[in-house]
C-alpha cells in the first residue's frame, strides 16, 4: 500500500496532539515532527475542516484535538486527506480486460478488505499510547 507524506505528516500530527498538553502552536508541530511549516498549514486546514482539530488564534493559540483520539480511526483519517486505500483493479475494473475472469482480483479484494479493516480499527489515541510507550521504554547504552 502507498502513503502519500500528506497522510503520513496528517496521522503524525494527530499523534502528536494527542500526546500534547494543551494547546500546540504550529511551529512547535513542526519542530517536533519534522514538517515543513507551510504544508503543516494546508495538513492543519484540511484536518480542522474534517474535524479532528479545532484551532484557536492568537498569541496563546493554536491547535488542539476536537474529538477523542480514541474515537479517530486511521481510515477516517486516510480517507479526510484524500489517500483512501485502495486497490485500482478493484476501483475501475472497467480498465481491465480480465475483470470478470481475473483469479487474481478475488485475491486483492480479500487484501484490501482486510486492511480496510485492519485501519478502521486502529485509532489516533492508540498510536499516541504506542509512541508513549516507546519513549519511555529508552535506550540503555552499557
Amino acid at each position: 500500500m502507498k502513503v502519500s507524506m500528506r497522510v503520513d505528516y496528517g496521522i503524525r500530527v494527530l499523534v502528536d496532539l494527542a500526546q500534547a498538553e494543551g494547546v500546540s502552536q504550529t511551529s512547535e508541530i513542526a519542530h517536533r515532527q519534522g514538517i515543513p511549516e507551510p504544508y503543516l498549514d494546508q495538513i492543519l486546514t484540511i484536518l480542522r475542516k474534517a474535524g479532528f482539530i479545532a484551532s484557536k488564534r492568537g498569541p496563546q493559540g493554536g491547535h488542539v484535538l476536537a474529538r477523542d483520539p480514541s474515537q479517530v480511526s486511521v481510515a477516517e483519517v486516510m480517507a479526510a486527506l484524500g489517500n483512501p486505500p485502495s486497490l485500482r483493479c478493484l476501483e475501475q475494473p472497467s480498465d481491465c480486460v480480465q475483470a470478470t475472469l481475473c483469479v487474481q482480483r478475488d485475491v486483492w479484494r480479500q487484501i484490501d478488505e482486510a486492511t480496510q479493516k485492519l485501519l478502521a480499527a486502529i485509532s489516533i489515541g492508540e498510536m499516541a499510547h504506542q509512541q508513549e510507550r516507546r519513549h519511555e521504554g529508552g535506550m540503555y547504552y552499557i
